[in-house]
């Protein structure tokens, strides 16, 4: 199975989540200064990347659009499918999905064995 890229996704605001998407502004502000651009912005969450290094990323986000929970991470694969077999086929807890959201990806959450949710996913 390939990955193609690891981001960690920070919730902002209160808690988990957020309810003032100026946050979101303000942490481009911030990472910014640190050299990161602007690759993703739904509104909820918004994801900086370096222009020199385009698979360094950080997400931040308020609250996710459709799943139930925020992930703590996202780990972007070649096959989200076979990866899906694979960990319910070692008994892992899918908390979401799969599901093809309506921003062009193919996605699923699962909880890692440190109680983590992972967010596993492929551009469709």
């Amino acid at each position: 199975m390939s990955v193609h890229r690891v981001v960690p996704n920070i919730p902002i605001g209160a808690g988990d989540t957020a309810t003032d998407p100026s946050a979101l502004r303000d942490n481009a502000a911030f990472y910014g200064l640190l050299g990161f651009e602007e690759v993703m912005n739904h509104g909820w969450i918004m994801t900086l990347a370096s222009p020199a290094r385009p698979a360094a990323q950080i997400s931040f986000m308020t609250e996710d659009a459709t799943g139930p929970v925020n992930p703590d991470l996202s780990v972007e694969v070649a096959d989200v499918d076979a990866v899906h077999a694979a960990l319910v086929r070692a008994g892992a807890e899918i908390v979401y999905g799969p599901h093809d959201e309506e921003w062009g990806v193919r996605r699923f959450f699962v909880r890692d064995p440190n109680g983590k949710v992972v967010n596993v996913l492929t551009h469709r």
